[in-house]
């Protein structure tokens, strides 16, 4: 049984006046940044901040991605009130030993910095990801539909953006002060949705940030074994992709990239850069 969610939706951007480099006054758009203390079963757990666009996805794939549920069914309901700036879930039978489990906390690397409870390797050598690949073809199709998107990011910026793609086709996309909060985002999504279900796990991640552990982690958790970044790699990134045979592919401008693990999962077709890769002598 699906869990009930409110419709919470504040407003993405905010109008301020700023003073240019002549000296003149001009409005613009910034990114709105809210506060949102999640309570579970009436026990405060953490403070997210978020733009504020899907808090209900969010709060639903910051639990899926903590590990304090395993499936969609333990949750009850999820009731966010901007008034209060609070989000309230209810589950079905409880989260065993939470106080154990979230004593841990470990300060990620996010934009607004986010908290990961637990260890941050614990469990990531059972994760067995889906044979998938992608064709280079669908890797340009990928960044060219993110460069089409409508974004707060092309009004206000400051914010980070989130995709997830079947091949090329665009599943769904959501933005955020943090790319944590995005991914989790789209994490409660792919819940509700059931997509390892119905859509099947030929699926890619694509983030704007750069792939530290903890963002190729999470990926793995949702199933996902291919990602993209518009950005670099961390070394602990890198480090953890190879262990879960996950395909890391960064600095996607144009038509450059880097395949930084699991080039396997890459299908190459180098003749779409212009030019050929040498054979080896």
């Amino acid at each position: 049984m699906l869990p009930y969610l409110t419709q919470a939706r504040a407003p993405l951007t905010r109008d301020i006046c700023a003073v240019n480099e002549f000296g003149e006054t001009c409005t613009l758009a910034i990114p709105a940044e809210r506060a949102l203390t999640l309570y579970v079963d009436k026990r405060e757990l953490v403070t997210l901040m978020t733009l504020g666009a899907q808090p209900e996805l969010l709060v639903l794939g910051f639990l899926r991605n903590q590990r304090l549920v395993a499936t969609v069914d333990e949750v009850e309901s999820i009731t966010v009130d901007w008034e209060v700036g609070a989000a309230a879930v209810k589950t079905r039978q409880g989260i065993s030993d939470i106080e154990g489990r979230t004593a841990k906390r470990v300060v990620t690397t996010g934009c607004g910095q986010g908290s990961v409870f637990g260890d941050l390797m614990a469990e990531v050598d059972q994760i067995k990801l889906p044979e998938a690949s992608l064709e280079q073809s669908q890797l340009y199709a990928i960044v060219n539909a993110i460069r089409l998107q409508e974004t707060t990011y092309k009004s206000a910026g400051s914010v980070h953006g989130c995709a997830l793609f079947r091949g090329d086709e665009m599943l769904v996309f959501v933005e955020d002060v943090g790319r944590h909060n995005a991914i989790d985002t789209i994490a409660g999504w792919m819940w509700l949705q059931d997509v390892d279900a119905m859509l099947g796990h030929d699926k890619v991640f694509y983030t704007t940030g750069r792939l530290t552990s903890e963002m190729v982690i999470k990926s793995a958790q949702m199933g996902v074994p291919i990602v993209v970044s518009r950005s670099g790699i961390t070394e602990m990134g890198v480090e953890v992709a190879r262990r879960l045979n996950l395909c890391a592919i960064g600095r996607t401008t144009n038509r450059r990239f880097l395949c930084y693990t699991a080039p396997h999962r890459l299908l190459l077709q180098p003749e779409l850069t212009g030019f050929r890769l040498p054979t080896a002598a």
